[in-house]
């Protein structure tokens, strides 16, 4: 894995988006500050962005490929965040990695899902977020969204 991709991996937590909304998330979930790449659900438990990266990313065509990519991710992550998990997902037979990692900020712990996505080419993420400790309905709905619906 090319260097680069860690830090814009970790970047896509914590920065804002300027391109165009490309996902609109579970019903009753809101744009944040009207950004329409940022959302919540009702709660406000939980947090899901988007966001389009200029970095080059490979279209993983054989669930192979898509894993060798996993471990390397998953190697990188794990220099910065705790509990990494990370696998292929089929995406109408283009391969897809999901991440789920640990990721703690002001004192407090989070959990993470992360989906990278190949976009004509370029790199696109998908991420949610929750407070580690949060056991609400968002989270299963979140995270499930990102699993299997988020394209």
């Amino acid at each position: 894995m090319p260097r680069p991709l860690l830090p814009v991996c970790l970047a896509a937590l914590t920065l804002p988006w300027t391109s165009g909304a490309l996902i609109v998330p579970m019903p009753g979930w809101t744009p944040v500050g009207g950004d329409a790449n940022y959302w919540t659900d009702a709660s406000g438990n939980c947090l899901m962005r988007e966001e389009r990266h200029g970095q080059a990313f490979p279209r993983f065509g054989t669930p192979e490929e898509a894993r060798a990519f996993a471990l390397k991710l998953q190697g990188s992550l794990g220099r910065n965040v705790r509990n990494v998990v990370t696998q292929p997902v089929d995406r109408a037979g283009i391969w897809s990695v999901l991440a789920a990692y640990d990721f703690q900020e002001g004192g407090v712990n989070y959990r993470v899902s992360q989906l990278y996505l190949s976009d004509s080419g370029l790199l696109r993420t998908v991420t949610g977020s929750s407070a580690a400790q949060d056991a609400g309905t968002c989270v299963n709905e979140m995270r499930d969204f990102i699993r299997y619906l988020a394209d």
